[in-house]
C-alpha cells in the first residue's frame, strides 16, 4: 500500500493542493511542498510545466509559461526533489502531460519517481486504454498510482472501466471546462456529484476544477472523499507570495 492508499483510508475529508513546479521562482518548489504539509494539506500535486497545457485555465497556463522561462525542466524537478522524503511524509503526485514523460522515457521517468518518493501521476492526455495496454505494467513495477480524470460527460461504462484498472482515487472534474475558480456549484454539477456517488465505485473520488474557498470545498466534499485546489492557490502565491501559505490553507479548512 503506497502513501496515497494509506491517506485515503483516513477518516477525514482530504485537501489536495496543486502548484506549478518552479513558480513563482525556480527554487520555490521544495519550500512550497514543505509549507503545505506543515499547514495541514493532505496531498500535493506538483505540476510539471508544459508549453501546451490543454486542460489548464489561464492562471495555471500563465504559471507554466513563467516556470518554463525560469528554467524548470523534468531534470531540474527531479534534482530539486531528490531529498524531499527527508522532510515530507504526505503523498506527492506529479501532474503533467505525456509528452515530457515520453521524451524522458516512460520507464526511466517512473524509475526516477520511485527513487525520489513520488507516489502517483496524473496525466490528463494519456488515454486510459493506452495506459492499460502499454504502460500499466511499468507503473506497477515502480509502485506508482496512475490517477484518471472523469467529467460530467464520461459515460458510466467508461467510468466503471477506469474504476476497474485504478488503485488510488478517481479525479472527478467538476465541469467540462478548463481549470479555474468559481463561486459555487449549480444543480447540474450537484446532480453529477450525486450520480457518481451512487455508482458505489471501488475507488474513492476527489473533486477538482472550480474549488477555491471554504464554501466550494465543503460542497465538493459532501459528495466525495476530498477536493483539489489549483488555480486559487496559484493565484494566491502570485498575488501574495509564498510566505502566506498558512493563510490560504486556513481559509479553506476553517
Amino acid at each position: 500500500m503506497n502513501r496515497i492508499q494509506t491517506k485515503l483510508q483516513e477518516n477525514k475529508k482530504l485537501l489536495s493542493i496543486y502548484f506549478t513546479a518552479g513558480y513563482p521562482d525556480i527554487n520555490d518548489t521544495v519550500s512550497i511542498i514543505e509549507d503545505l504539509e506543515k499547514n495541514g494539506v493532505d496531498m500535493i500535486e506538483i505540476g510539471l510545466p508544459f508549453s501546451d497545457p490543454l486542460a489548464d485555465g489561464p492562471t495555471i497556463q500563465a504559471s507554466s509559461t513563467e516556470a518554463l522561462k525560469n528554467g524548470m525542466t523534468t531534470e531540474v524537478l527531479f534534482k530539486q526533489l531528490k531529498d524531499i522524503r527527508k522532510t515530507v511524509n504526505i503523498p506527492l503526485i506529479i501532474m503533467g502531460y505525456f509528452n515530457p514523460m515520453f521524451q524522458y522515457g516512460v520507464e526511466a521517468f517512473c524509475k526516477k519517481c520511485k527513487e525520489i518518493g513520488i507516489d502517483g501521476l496524473i496525466i490528463p492526455d494519456l488515454p486510459v486504454d493506452v495506459y492499460h495496454e502499454e504502460y500499466q505494467a511499468i507503473f506497477k513495477k515502480y509502485g506508482l498510482t496512475n490517477i484518471f480524470l472523469i467529467t460530467p460527460q464520461t459515460e458510466d461504462k467508461r467510468i466503471r472501466y477506469i474504476d476497474s484498472i485504478s488503485d488510488g482515487f478517481i479525479y472527478m472534474v467538476s465541469s467540462a471546462s478548463t481549470t479555474g475558480a468559481q463561486s459555487g456549484f449549480g444543480d447540474e454539477q450537484t446532480a453529477y456529484f450525486e450520480r457518481i456517488a451512487n455508482m458505489n465505485l471501488k475507488n474513492p473520488q476527489i473533486i477538482g476544477f472550480g474549488i477555491s474557498n471554504n464554501e466550494t470545498f465543503t460542497q465538493a466534499t459532501k459528495y466525495s472523499k476530498g477536493a483539489i485546489i489549483g488555480s486559487a492557490f496559484v493565484k494566491h502565491v502570485t498575488n501574495k507570495g509564498t510566505k502566506t501559505i498558512n493563510e490560504f490553507v486556513k481559509s479553506i479548512l476553517n
